[in-house]
């Protein structure tokens, strides 16, 4: 039996290593999965060998303050490397640990597939001479990353973007509203405060005092949980909104879709609203050491993924300083106070459906893994 080792380190990673798997079981294909991951691989017969949670940590500070663990994890792996050789390693995004894991499976012999590609092209951008170096292939799924891995000479391939298969619409506008107990008369404001521990200490709180600066009267307001997200954490953090916001811990592409306005902290979430094509506001916020390091090193002007894809800032982005109460309040009514804005940001955003729903990622993975085992 083939063995194919993978290592995805974080929630949105989980999830499209998954529709890979799922891709895999469906053409019935005997292999074992193994490595690191999450429930959502674990449900396709993925074996998993550390807790998934510690390895969602974010920024400079954070990761440092958990390096012994991390240390821990790559002894764990060169064992792997070395005892049981993977037939297949596969590296999902996550690139602070999995350049270095490519590197390991590199060493022994053992090939590589990057699904993901990391993003250098905005900051480290010697990744790439890594990826030329310690891959066999790489799977990308932004278009314009082709040009620079091309120029590299890394082998690659354009595999679509995994959100195009991911997003699924499972119950109408007025079920979605009965479903919670929403108020039809009233407009819909969705906060999405991040699916690590460490996002929803820094933006809840901004978040819960954004929400008291709304009209009660005139919106309904709705906030999103992670499945990854501690429960004590953020039940004493929305505590005092209890009765006043209304929690979605499932259905969460409904809610992207049928609020009227949300704001979505940076990451693959301001993505998925992006593809649904509902207007939003883009925050980002971390520790101050890592703001410091990562302002200096960052090569692009822009933080969120629909305004670097569509290479305009479509999409308002408030950033460190600025993730305040009072702005998010000010940029969110600006956009919603002015119906010809709110049409331009929707007929832009209908952009990114057809720039990334061209493939169906998970054939397209499967593949190119079929066809890396049989060489």
């Amino acid at each position: 039996m083939k063995k194919i080792f993978w290592l995805a380190g974080e929630n949105s990673g989980d999830l499209h290593a998954a529709e890979v798997l799922t891709e895999l079981n469906r053409r019935k294909k005997d292999y074992l999965h193994f490595g690191i991951g999450g429930e959502k691989m674990e449900n396709q017969g993925f074996h998993s060998l550390f807790p998934f949670e510690k390895f969602s940590v974010m920024g400079f500070a954070e990761v440092i303050k958990h390096l012994p663990f991390f240390l821990k994890v790559e002894k764990k792996i060169r064992e792997i490397f070395f005892e049981k050789k993977p037939d297949l390693v596969i590296l999902v995004d996550y690139p602070g640990l999995n350049l270095r894991i490519a590197a390991m499976a590199s060493k022994h012999g053992i090939p590589v597939l990057y699904f993901i590609s990391p993003q250098f092209w905005a900051w480290k951008r010697k990744r790439v001479f890594a990826l030329k170096k310690f891959t066999k292939q790489v799977a990308y799924i932004f278009p314009f990353e082709g040009e620079y891995l091309e120029k590299a000479g890394v082998k690659s391939t354009f595999v679509g973007h995994p959100i195009a298969e991911e997003i699924e619409i499972k119950i109408s506008k007025k079920q979605f509203a009965e479903k919670f107990h929403l108020d039809l008369q009233k407009r819909r404001l969705g906060f999405f405060p991040g699916s690590r521990n460490t996002e929803i200490r820094k933006i809840l709180p901004v978040f819960i005092e954004t929400i008291e600066k709304f009209d009660a009267n005139e919106f309904e307001f709705l906030i999103s949980k992670a499945t990854t997200v501690n429960d004590d954490l953020f039940g004493k953090l929305t505590k005092s909104q209890i009765g006043k916001v209304k929690i979605i811990t499932r259905n969460r592409y409904e809610m992207m879709k049928y609020c009227d306005f949300s704001v979505v902290t940076s990451g693959t979430a301001t993505l998925e609203n992006a593809f649904l094509g509902t207007p939003f506001l883009i925050v980002y916020k971390t520790g101050k050491i890592s703001y410091e390091i990562g302002k200096r090193i960052i090569k692009i002007g822009r933080i969120g993924l629909p305004n670097i894809i569509l290479n305009e800032n479509v999409i308002p982005e408030l950033i460190q300083n600025e993730v305040n109460a009072e702005r998010i309040f000010a940029e969110t009514m600006s956009v919603l106070n002015s119906p010809e804005k709110y049409e331009e940001i929707e007929k832009k955003l209908m952009k990114i459906q057809q720039i990334l729903g061209s493939k169906s990622v998970s054939a397209e993975m499967v593949n190119i893994i079929e066809k890396m085992l049989n060489e």
